[in-house]
């Protein structure tokens, strides 16, 4: 009856460990680690087949979220990687090519709702262990910045350069426009994209805009 009582509470504690901090377990060692206890754990109710199918889920629950993350780096790896400068694509592209982003967009409401689905799916991908890391290295570093020789993750990396793409997006759309005109257009159309993001909640993404 004792080991039933603190087989459970380990269980409870592996579930919370892996769910919270599944970067844990990424190297093989770790990993060991956990089939062995598992295993443990499981060998001290074997009559009761529950034990056994809660650490079968939590152990597929942890794979799936180390696989799902590995892929999300993969991704990020590739917008990562250096690209041809966009300013001499630019000048060598005929005018009417170029499409501006009312073009393509010219409801502020829609854009707000697009942005905030963009900034959902990058808030989704940082957890504790992205702040962990970062607090467990602030001492030893110069303006509180993440070293990136000691980080496992860049979610936070990719969640704030994200608010700089968007930075960077606004200011090229409004000024590469030459025409006086369009330009006050184009920003106002901006200040109604914020003002929505704001209505919505989308306070990153509104302050990215202005």
């Amino acid at each position: 009856a004792k080991l039933k009582s603190f087989a459970a509470k380990i269980i409870q504690l592996l579930k919370e460990w892996t769910e919270t901090f599944p970067y844990d377990f990424q190297d093989e060692k770790s990993m060991k680690e956990l089939k062995e206890i598992a295993h443990r754990i499981t060998q001290c109710d074997e009559e009761n087949g529950t034990v056994k199918k809660i650490i079968s889920q939590m152990t597929q629950n942890l794979l799936m979220a180390l696989s799902a993350r590995s892929q999300y780096q993969e991704i990020r790896e590739k917008f990562r990687q250096p690209v041809t400068d966009k300013g001499t694509i630019l000048k060598t592209k005929p005018q009417s090519t170029q499409k501006d982003i009312l073009s393509v967009c010219c409801d502020p409401l829609i854009l707000a709702q697009q942005l905030t689905y963009i900034e959902l799916e990058r808030v989704s991908n940082i957890y504790p262990e992205d702040l962990m890391q970062i607090v467990s290295h602030m001492d030893s570093l110069d303006n509180h910045k993440c070293r990136g020789d000691v980080t496992k993750t860049y979610n936070l990396e990719a969640y704030d350069n994200w608010f700089n793409c968007l930075s960077m997006l606004v200011a090229t759309e409004i000024c590469r426009i030459v025409k006086k005109k369009q330009r006050t257009r184009m920003v106002e159309f901006f200040i109604d994209v914020a003002r929505e993001c704001f209505n919505i909640g989308n306070f990153n993404s509104m302050m990215a805009i202005i």
